[in-house]
C-alpha cells in the first residue's frame, strides 16, 4: 500500500540522503512533486467556499476553493462541466460546495491544483439547485404552459382545501371566508405540509379530492381546489417543490389555486397551479371574490335604489315644473282655437283646389274625345289590316320563289357533282390502277415495272393483278377517237 504523508512535505524516505546532493531543473522537480502528489494523494474530495469564480471563453471555469486557513486553486474544464450548467448557474463568490477531483501540479506556474470532476453544492445552495432544476425540467414538459391554465368558475360555491389542520393558515383562511361569503362550502383534505412523508400526503389529497367530487351529484361537485400553507424557510416549504405534487396538481380535473408562503415565496406548486395567490389569506380572498362582490352589492342595493329613485323623482318633479310654467306662458286655448281657425282655413282651399282640379280634367277628357272622334280609329285600323293582308300575300308569293330559285341551282350544283365524281367515271366504264407497294394512282406504264402489284378499282369492286409485261402503245380507242386529255384515267 502506498504511503500517506501526515503532511505534503514529509518526503524524507523517498529523498535519501545521497540524493539530496542531486541538482534538479526546476522543471524536473516540479515534475517529481506532480508526480508524487498524483501517486501518493490522488483523487480527492475537499469541502470549502468558492472565491475568484470566472469562466474563460473556452468554457473552462476556474476559482479558489479556500476556508479560514488556506486557499487551493482548482479548474473544471469544459468537459467536465458539460451536464452541471444549471449548477454552475447558480454559483457565486462565497458558495459552500464539495469539490471531487485529482490533485495535481500546474507546471508553469509550480503550483498545486484540483482537476474538478464534480460539484456538490451545500445547505441551502443544494436546494436551490435543485428547486432550478426541476423548475426547468417541468418547463420544457408544459406543467407551466399559460394555455392549459384555466379561471375559476363564477359563481364559486364549493371549493376543496388542502393544508394541515392544525396550521396558522388554515385559521387565517376560514376566518376570512367566513367574513366575506359565509355561504361558500369547504371540504379540507387535511394533509402534512412539512417533513419527510409530506409532499406524498399533498399529493394524495389532491387526488382524493378529485375522486370525491366527480361521485358527487352535479349540484355538490367541488369547482376547485385550494393548496396553502403559511410561511417558513425553503426547507419547510419543499414539500411544495416536489415532484409528486407538481404532478398532482397538473392532472387535477379542477382548477387549482397555491398560496404558499409569503408574497416573497414561490414553489413549484405556484407555477403549475391554476392560479397563484401570494398568501393564504390573498387566496381566501380570491376564491371568495365574487361572493363578495354579490354581498357587497345587495349590501348596499337598498342605498343604491333609494338614491336613484330620489335622483329620477327629482328629475320628473322638475320636468313637470317646466312643462307647466311652459302651458302658463302658451296659454293653450288660445293656440287651441287658433288651430282650429287654421284648420277652416286649410279645408276651405283644399275644396278649392278640388273643385278647379276637377274642372281642369273635365276639359281634358273632352278635348280627348273630341280628338278620338275626328280620328276616328276604327276606319284607319281596319284599312292598316288589309294593308297587312296584302302585304303578307306578297311576302309569301316571293318567298316561294325565292325557295324555288335556290332549290332549282342547288339540284344543277349536285348534277355537275355527281357527273365529276370518281364513282361516276367508274359507272361509265372506267377504272382507277394503283401501285399496291408505292401506294399512288397510275398515269403511264413507265410508272411500274414488271413483278409489280397493281390493284384495279371498278364501279363495283376491285381486281389484283401483277404486271408481267407492259404495252406503252396500247389503247382502248380508235386513233380519231382517242381523247386528248391528259388526266383521262385508263386501266392496264
Amino acid at each position: 500500500m502506498a504511503k500517506r504523508f501526515s503532511s505534503q512535505w514529509e518526503f524524507e524516505d523517498l529523498f535519501a540522503y545521497a540524493k539530496a546532493k542531486q541538482v534538479f531543473t526546476v522543471s524536473e522537480l516540479t515534475v517529481k512533486i506532480r508526480t508524487l502528489l498524483e501517486d501518493q494523494i490522488g483523487r480527492v474530495r475537499v469541502l470549502g467556499e468558492i472565491s475568484n469564480l470566472r469562466c474563460q471563453n473556452s468554457g473552462h471555469w476556474y476559482f479558489s476553493l479556500k476556508d479560514a486557513g488556506a486557499q487551493i486553486a482548482c479548474v473544471l474544464f469544459r468537459g467536465d462541466a458539460f451536464g452541471q450548467e444549471d449548477l454552475l448557474r447558480m454559483l457565486k463568490d462565497g458558495t459552500e460546495v464539495i469539490v471531487e477531483g485529482e490533485l495535481t501540479v500546474y507546471e508553469p506556474r509550480g503550483q498545486y491544483q484540483i482537476i474538478v470532476r464534480k460539484l456538490e453544492p451545500r445547505g441551502i445552495g443544494a436546494l436551490q439547485i435543485a428547486f432550478e432544476r426541476l423548475k426547468a425540467r417541468l418547463h420544457a414538459e408544459g406543467l407551466f404552459a399559460a394555455e392549459r391554465k384555466r379561471p375559476l368558475p363564477v359563481p364559486l360555491l364549493r371549493i376543496g382545501l388542502v393544508t394541515s389542520p392544525t396550521g396558522a393558515a388554515i385559521r387565517d383562511f376560514l376566518q376570512i371566508t367566513g367574513r366575506r361569503f359565509p355561504l361558500l362550502r369547504i371540504v379540507l383534505a387535511p394533509c402534512r405540509v412539512q417533513g419527510e412523508m409530506a409532499a406524498l400526503e399533498i399529493a394524495r389529497a389532491i387526488r382524493n379530492l378529485n375522486r370525491w367530487s366527480a361521485m358527487q351529484p352535479p349540484s355538490q361537485q367541488l369547482q376547485a381546489i385550494v393548496v396553502t400553507r403559511g410561511g417558513g424557510s425553503l426547507e419547510d416549504l419543499w414539500a411544495f417543490n416536489e415532484e409528486i405534487v407538481a404532478r398532482a396538481i397538473f392532472e387535477s380535473d379542477l382548477p387549482v389555486v397555491s398560496a404558499v408562503g409569503h408574497e416573497i415565496d414561490f414553489t413549484i406548486s405556484d407555477f403549475v397551479a391554476d392560479l397563484r395567490a401570494p398568501t393564504p389569506s390573498a387566496a381566501a380572498e380570491l376564491v371568495t371574490e365574487w361572493g363578495w362582490t354579490v354581498r357587497r352589492f345587495l349590501e348596499e342595493l337598498p342605498n343604491l335604489l333609494n338614491g336613484r329613485f330620489a335622483t329620477a323623482l327629482q328629475h320628473k318633479r322638475r320636468t313637470v315644473a317646466e312643462l307647466s310654467r311652459r302651458l302658463d306662458r302658451a296659454q293653450p286655448k288660445r293656440l287651441l282655437e287658433l288651430r282650429m281657425q287654421r284648420i277652416d282655413e286649410l279645408t276651405n282651399r283644399l275644396h278649392r283646389a278640388l273643385r278647379t282640379y276637377l274642372q281642369q280634367q273635365t276639359l281634358q277628357l273632352q278635348h280627348l274625345h273630341n280628338r278620338l272622334s275626328r280620328i276616328a280609329p276604327a276606319q284607319r285600323i281596319q284599312n292598316l289590316s288589309r294593308e297587312l293582308d296584302h302585304r303578307s300575300r306578297l311576302l309569301h308569293h316571293h318567298l316561294h320563289r325565292q325557295i324555288d330559285q335556290i332549290h332549282a341551282r342547288l339540284q344543277s350544283a349536285q348534277d355537275r357533282l355527281r357527273l365529276l365524281s370518281p364513282q361516276h367515271t367508274l359507272e361509265r366504264g372506267f377504272s382507277i390502277t394503283v401501285d399496291v407497294e408505292k401506294g399512288r394512282i397510275l398515269r403511264s406504264p413507265q410508272e411500274v415495272q414488271p413483278g409489280a402489284t397493281l390493284l384495279t378499282y371498278l364501279a363495283h369492286g376491285g381486281i389484283l393483278s401483277h404486271v408481267s409485261e407492259l404495252k406503252p402503245n396500247a389503247s382502248p380507242f380508235p386513233k380519231e377517237a382517242e381523247p386528248t386529255d391528259e388526266n383521262s384515267t385508263t386501266s392496264l
